[in-house]
């Protein structure tokens, strides 16, 4: 047997870590189960469901880190996981509660609600897609368009919000038309999301952002669908914005510096 054959085999019979992979698992569990229940009618239980999985994406990369237990099959099982949880989850959630029932507006109407979250869906496969292609140089403080997970959160926690309201009705439906494919647009765009992987369990913080956090945490338990609603969106802006200042920034710094460049050819002239 060649080395070449050993080391394949070797993989083969490897196994999978257990733990890190659990928890995708339950990644995986979570946006099955909001599928499930979006089918039901049950659009808060889809949502908690969905913020469940949005909680464990967020502990399993960095339980695979911690533990020295991070694999190739780990990060392709991770993206196929956020994909359903993700990607088709809460496609298929928002056409459930309302996009469906634009069919009963005409027939382009109910064609127009279907490719809305077909849209998302491919969208959030194509940002997977891409950012398992994106080389380890590039800037970890930044995002490359939406993440996944937040561009589900304004999608799923929108539906939420309008069930909490009661609002089903045109206006309700012709919003979440715009906004599925807005965020689907969003992943695939080249907008700088801020990462937060600059922040690490030692990492000083001020008094401010130290109060604001238990603060965040007393709103989104005292009104759950509205906080959440609004952090979502709020990071969703942050992007076009983020690029915009630093896209001035960048421009401003090159101003500065053919000018400075230009002084200094005037006085050695």
């Amino acid at each position: 047997m060649t080395d070449a054959n050993h080391k394949s085999s070797s993989a083969r019979h490897k196994g999978i870590y257990l733990f890190p992979n659990l928890v995708t698992t339950g990644v995986l569990f979570a946006g099955f189960y909001g599928i499930v229940a979006a089918i039901d009618g049950n659009y808060v239980r889809s949502a908690v469901a969905l913020l469940i999985a949005m909680v464990l994406d967020g502990i399993d990369g960095r339980l695979a880190r911690l533990t020295g237990t991070e694999s190739e099959f780990g990060k392709e099982y991770d993206s196929l996981a956020d994909l359903v949880a993700f990607g088709v989850a809460p496609a298929i959630i928002v056409y459930q509660w309302g996009l469906v029932r634009l069919a009963e507006y005409g027939w382009i109407w109910g064609k127009i609600g279907w490719l809305a979250a077909f849209i998302y869906a491919a969208s959030a496969a194509m940002r997977l897609a891409r950012f398992n292609c994106m080389p380890d140089t590039n800037d970890k403080r930044y995002f490359e368009g939406l993440p996944s997970p937040s561009a589900a959160a304004l999608v799923t926690f929108m539906v939420w919000l309008w069930t909490d309201l009661g609002w089903s009705g045109g206006y309700a439906m012709a919003f979440a038309c715009v906004i599925t494919p807005l965020a689907g647009a969003l992943m695939v765009s080249h907008f700088k999301f801020y990462s937060f992987k600059e922040v690490k369990s030692d990492t000083r913080i001020s008094f401010t952002f130290a109060l604001a956090i238990p603060l965040t945490i007393v709103l989104v338990m005292l009104a759950p669908p509205k906080v959440l609603f609004a952090m979502a969106a709020g990071y969703a802006i942050s992007g076009p914005a983020l690029t915009l200042y630093l896209y001035r920034k960048a421009d401003s710094a090159t101003g500065t510096n053919e000018t400075d460049t230009g002084s200094a050819e005037d006085l050695t002239s």
